[in-house]
């Protein structure tokens, strides 16, 4: 068993540009991998696909997220669940917006997903 503090991993999380969010892979294994966002005011993550399943669980702050059936608002304890290869993004507007991303099964070569996700921010 491992615990971590999701606080204490999304203050860890860098960006590869101060423009974009800063990420940080809590959890990967072949079969999952947790993704935390710390996403700020006007930061988006931009809508993109994924082969698996991700489930999106807001931690802390308020914001938006996209999937196939538009945008709507979401706030801290709400869970957001997608369909395998359903389109998705999120954004912060006036708050802070922390996510941990379930992703399962972990699709494809590790680094190359963080890098492609890391971009796409």
């Amino acid at each position: 068993m491992k615990v971590q503090r999701i606080p204490d991993l999304a203050a860890a999380a860098v960006a590869a540009n101060p423009s974009r969010p800063a990420t940080m892979v809590g959890h990967d294994t072949a079969d999952a991998r947790v993704v935390l966002f710390r996403i700020e005011p006007g930061q988006a993550v931009a809508v993109h696909t994924n082969p698996s399943t991700v489930l999106l669980s807001i931690v802390s702050g308020s914001g938006f997220v996209t999937g196939a059936d538009g945008e709507e608002a979401v706030s801290a304890g709400d869970l957001v669940t997608y369909a395998p290869k359903e389109p998705h993004g999120m954004r912060a507007t006036t708050t802070q917006l922390v996510i941990a991303a379930v992703i399962s099964p972990r699709p494809g070569d590790r680094k190359a997903d963080v890098q492609e996700l890391t971009a796409k921010s």
